[in-house]
């Protein structure tokens, strides 16, 4: 079932993070904890500020707030610190299953429409290791080809080709295999832009996975591009595709 999360923060314990030399001043948890505490919260938990707009006639069943510890949080960021046993850089690319590499390690992949910020997630997911090159362009359809990452020996990322205005010729071809048939392909994250709202293109997506019976979860970017009635509305109209999705599977 999906559930839209309101996520709100908890207090921190404290914590100490290996020492990295080149990264963002917000790169890890721990610096960004420096920040004012109205905008700490912001950032880690955005959607908190969207309660208030949702309207007392609306059914809240289905709304859950959502508080993971902050130990859990900095456990999730330590895959993400690169040491001698824990390698984390980019692996191959590939544009056909008979190009992708043979792995049996855990694997997630990131599928989504054109310039909706996949490569800029990916990016701010390796934060912590800004060696890693991770190309982002402002022009729809940059990348071309199923880009792999590892992370050490825990799983692999995949930066799919986007779908939509300007998609690689043979998008089907590349993706649609992949998602059938990658035998160690645990996750997939679908991204959808919060600003503009799901698409038909999205719904293709996600029928594609449901089809597929492929467990995905699904990703809001662009959050700070529209107003907060703006976004609720989108994630409402999200909410209502997901259920008759689930429902139509049942």
């Amino acid at each position: 079932m999906f559930c839209l999360r309101l996520m709100l923060l908890r207090g921190a314990p404290s914590w100490v993070a290996p020492p990295r030399h080149g990264l963002h001043r917000l790169a890890s948890v721990q610096s960004a904890s420096k920040l004012p505490k109205r905008k700490f919260q912001g950032l880690l938990y955005p959607f908190s500020v969207l309660d208030p707009y949702l309207d007392r006639s609306v059914d809240r069943t289905h709304f859950e707030l959502f508080q993971p510890s902050f130990d859990d949080i900095v456990k999730a960021e330590q895959l993400f610190y690169p040491s001698r046993s824990h390698h984390i850089d980019y692996l191959s690319s590939a544009v056909r299953m008979d190009h992708v590499p043979a792995l049996t390690q855990p694997e997630v992949c990131f599928i989504g429409r054109s310039n909706v910020g996949k490569s800029s997630l990916i990016r701010a997911l390796f934060s912590l290791t800004p060696e890693v090159e991770v190309r982002v362009s402002k022009t729809p359809g940059h990348t071309k080809k199923m880009n792999f990452f590892k992370v050490g020996k825990a799983f692999t990322i995949v930066d799919m080709p986007g779908y939509g205005h300007k998609a690689p010729t043979d998008f089907v071809d590349m993706v649609e295999p992949y998602l059938e048939t990658r035998s160690n392909l645990v996750r997939t994250f679908l991204l959808v832009d919060g600003s503009i709202g799901i698409q038909k293109a999205d719904l293709i997506a996600l029928e594609m996975c449901e089809e597929m019976r492929r467990p995905y979860v699904i990703v809001v970017t662009k959050i700070d591009k529209c107003g907060h009635g703006t976004l609720l509305s989108n994630l409402l109209s999200l909410k209502e595709v997901v259920e008759l999705s689930n429902t139509s599977q049942q």
